[in-house]
């Protein structure tokens, strides 16, 4: 496939493949083959590590953040090994379509009727590999809040707004601040719930007492 300019080809491939690669939903799988049920009959029914983890199963956990982490990272690996004869532009250009791409696939995953995550985890997954300065301020900051205000949605929230600021920060290519604030108003959109809790001080914070899930309160 020719790479040295945009072709309706090569942006195509981009999209769906890194859609499919985001749309695997490794929550439900990794819950189903580890003997913990389905994952969405689970808690607050998300299919993220968080409501994983209510399962009892660190395990399944750890394998469901990997996952979802990792499908973010592979397409942008593979959108890079597919432009990486061409120029830098382009080939930015088509790393920023991918892993826009799988962060959309996680939010809403054909196989699952489009009822997806929150996409912490293949934010975070997608910025570490297109730009691993961009996805270590962001992974800095989501520590730094949660450590201070010991809330993890606060904390994703602030990262996520800050992201497309440590774009710029780092140099990195103008394609990549368009996918980072993307992917912001997105996370933010699949946070509504979250933010009218901080706003009323009602967010449980991290390792506080256990309050019956709903299907939002998932950072």
């Amino acid at each position: 496939m020719p790479t040295d300019a945009l072709s309706p080809l090569l942006i195509a491939a981009a999209l769906m493949g890194g859609y499919l690669l985001g749309s695997i939903p490794f929550g439900v799988i990794a819950t189903r083959l580890g003997g913990a049920g389905d994952v969405r009959s689970i808690g607050s029914g998300n299919i993220g590590a968080t409501n994983v983890l209510r399962t009892g199963r660190k395990d399944l956990a750890l394998i469901t953040l990997l996952g979802d982490g990792g499908k973010g990272a592979l397409a942008v690996l593979i959108a890079w090994l597919m432009t990486r004869d061409g120029p830098q532009e382009v080939q930015a250009t088509v790393i920023a379509l991918a892993a826009g791409a799988a962060f959309i696939g996680h939010l809403f995953p054909v196989w699952l009727g489009f009822k997806g995550g929150k996409g912490v985890a293949t934010f975070f997954g997608t910025l570490l590999a297109a730009a691993w300065p961009v996805g270590l301020l962001a992974g800095a900051t989501w520590i730094l809040m949660a450590l201070v205000f010991r809330i993890s949605s606060l904390a994703a929230l602030t990262a996520a707004a800050l992201a497309p600021v440590y774009v710029f920060v780092t140099d990195r290519p103008y394609p990549y601040a368009v996918l980072a604030l993307v992917m912001a108003v997105l996370i933010y959109v699949r946070h509504r719930a979250n933010i009218g809790r901080l706003i009323k001080g009602e967010e449980p914070k991290i390792g506080g007492g256990k309050t019956p899930p709903s299907p939002e309160a998932e950072a």
